[in-house]
């Protein structure tokens, strides 16, 4: 996803996850490509301060339904165009939802979720708000350190305690973004959440998300692109639009 504080893209044909709540949702298993899929499922995209003031209603009519806003990083920095892209989406008739970037070595998981629900980061059952999702994937900002200096144990910890925070102050468990290998790498590719959260993976380049790691065995959202027709990265969602709005309300 694309970050403030940086200019670093980032790595493309890396990020596979997937996740066995999509069933809740009625997820299909990962199969066909971003081509063989565009007629059935809904396109949207995920967006930060990078795509400044968008021009929603000509998104929508370029085939978006919906998007993910970027609302928080770390429990000091807040996208200065969340409010312009996150209300002007649902005025559009896009069903969009907030997420946080993860920085694990600088405050604690419950801390970045209590900061994050409080800017942005909040959910209702409407019908048009999906879940909070959390971001967390390699550090941008010290490539010796992709796993921000946390060992596999501690970042599981920190992981669940967003998670925990998260679904105290919303009802939801937050949606997780992540890398196959990063979450290999950084967690020991964890089945911790494969039964509680939905996983929005992202594959660039390919036709398919590929593998999926820690016990995921469907996928929520797939990211197969960072540029294209919509503003931001290029996303589909594993069901038909009505599935969407299930998993927006929550039931």
């Amino acid at each position: 996803m694309a970050r403030e504080r940086t200019r670093l893209r980032r790595r493309t044909g890396v990020l596979v996850a997937a996740t066995a709540a999509l069933a809740l949702a009625g997820g299909a298993p990962a199969a066909a490509g971003p081509l063989a899929l565009t007629a059935a499922k809904p396109h949207g995209h995920d967006v930060s301060s990078h795509q400044k003031h968008v021009d929603w209603p000509a998104t929508r009519s370029k085939g978006a339904r919906f998007v993910y806003v970027k609302a928080t990083e770390s429990t000091d920095y807040r996208n200065p165009y969340f409010s312009q892209q996150y209300n002007g989406a649902r005025k559009a008739g896009l069903v969009r939802g907030a997420y946080h970037f993860a920085r694990p070595d600088t405050s604690s998981g419950a801390r970045q979720a209590a900061y994050f629900v409080r800017h942005g980061g909040g959910w209702r059952a409407d019908g048009w708000t999906l879940p909070p999702a959390l971001d967390i994937e390699y550090n941008p900002y010290d490539k010796k350190h992709k796993c921000y200096g946390v060992g596999k144990k501690r970042m599981v910890r920190w992981i669940r305690s967003f998670s925990n925070e998260v679904r105290r102050k919303t009802g939801r468990r937050p949606v997780i973004y992540t890398t196959a290998q990063w979450w290999k790498l950084c967690t020991g590719n964890s089945r911790a959440f494969s039964s509680s959260n939905p996983l929005w993976i992202a594959r660039h380049g390919t036709e398919r998300p590929g593998k999926l790691p820690g016990g995921w065995r469907y996928w929520t959202i797939w990211q197969y692109g960072g540029k294209g027709r919509l503003p931001g990265d290029q996303n589909l969602f594993n069901g038909p639009t009505s599935r969407l709005r299930t998993l927006a309300r929550g039931r």
